[in-house]
């Protein structure tokens, strides 16, 4: 029993020390990526996107990150001029000009090969409003980097966005999103905030 135990205490720091070893920088920066999410409305499903993001990582390890991600409200492009407008109008985006996540820590899940499931833990920022969220995400690791990609749902209820039915309830957005992130985290040269 005890040389049991001594093996898989083993297996497990080696299995930790792999996945550190896999970390390729202590800072780094959103070098690229999209946020964009899909929306459904009586009118028809659509999704909304932009590639304007920026971010910071910092943390002596993967379980210890820290950092933040965010994306200008005027930005999401819907394909749609009027549907943006909307948007842009019920996400008071001259009042609550920016999408953010603020990253408080990590948790690892498993690894296959050179990418690793985790959990990050932190809040979002949107309207105005600040929850804390648990966000499910792979982290693929690349040379100087790490390829960072996320999809969860959040309601738009959540954070008091409102503005979703036009013309009686005829027209319609239905709160429920899907979000989609996609970003590329390359080492930084120097500390940021």
């Amino acid at each position: 029993m005890r040389l049991e135990i001594l093996t898989l205490l083993g297996l497990a720091s080696a299995s930790v020390a792999r996945m550190e070893a896999q970390v390729p920088f202590r800072n780094g920066n959103v070098t690229s990526g999209t946020l964009s999410f899909d929306g459904h409305a009586t009118a028809g499903d659509f999704t909304g996107n932009t590639a304007v993001v920026t971010g910071h990582v910092s943390g002596a390890s993967l379980e210890a990150s820290e950092g933040w991600v965010e994306a200008p409200v005027t930005t999401l492009k819907t394909g749609n001029d009027h549907r943006d407008r909307d948007l842009n109008k019920s996400m008071e985006s001259e009042k609550y000009p920016t999408i953010r996540f603020e990253l408080h820590d990590v948790t690892q899940g498993a690894t296959a090969g050179d990418s690793t499931t985790v959990t990050l833990h932190g809040r979002f920022l949107i309207h105005g409003v600040t929850r804390p969220v648990a966000l499910p995400a792979t982290l693929a690791m690349r040379s100087g980097g790490v390829h960072l990609t996320s999809s969860f749902p959040l309601n738009l209820k959540d954070y008091e966005i409102g503005g979703l039915s036009k013309m009686l309830g005829m027209l319609k957005m239905y709160p429920d999103i899907v979000v989609h992130v996609d970003l590329n985290i390359d080492e930084a040269k120097t500390d940021q905030n």
